[in-house]
């Protein structure tokens, strides 16, 4: 998918379903992700993270940079750029914002922002070693696809809810990240 196809698909006015998300009895903890769409040649890429394994929540998951909105961010675009040059490096004045995607509750009481960014191929990054294990890239009309999407379904408190999983680069995108990707694509295609 190039970036042409990508921003006419993305800048619409249509009503696009959302996927299930936790519902959370009180407010979420403020959060924001970058999901960062690198430029190519041959067609768009998602930058991603695998988070340090020493980490005491999610080790070694497949992730967006991204965090806690802290209190001196303006608002979830300025934490999703700050989170985003804490641990890869990339600045803000290499980040061109498209938008955000609807808000994601996660069940550790988190409610994401995800901020669609995009950032040019072959940028040096520094990873921060206490967040980020490594960082990597995968096509975006792979993660788009709903042929690669899997879904396992878990009881919990009398409820369903679903995980969603992708397999990439030998390796699986799931949980809230996998989720986000998910809402991208019902964003971007018909479905």
């Amino acid at each position: 998918m190039t970036e042409a196809e990508f921003l006419s698909r993305f800048h619409h006015l249509r009503t696009v379903p959302r996927e299930q998300d936790y519902p959370l009895r009180q407010a979420g903890k403020p959060a924001a992700v970058l999901i960062p769409l690198v430029q190519h040649d041959d067609g768009l890429r998602v930058l991603l993270t695998r988070r340090a394994a020493h980490l005491k929540h999610h080790p070694n998951q497949v992730s967006f940079p991204g965090g806690r909105q802290e209190e001196g961010d303006a608002d979830a675009v300025e934490a999703a750029l700050r989170e985003t040059h804490e641990e890869i490096g990339i600045s803000r004045d290499q980040i061109t914002v498209l938008g955000k995607m609807p808000n994601y509750r996660t069940i550790s009481g988190y409610e994401i922002v995800p901020v669609v960014g995009l950032v040019k191929a072959n940028l040096p990054l520094t990873l921060d070693p206490n967040e980020v294990a490594e960082a990597f890239e995968v096509k975006l009309a792979h993660v788009l696809d709903r042929d690669n999407h899997f879904i396992h379904w878990v009881d919990r408190q009398q409820s369903r809810y679903p995980i969603y999983f992708i397999p990439a680069n030998n390796t699986y995108i799931w949980g809230a990240t996998a989720a986000i990707l998910r809402n991208l694509s019902n964003h971007v295609f018909d479905h």
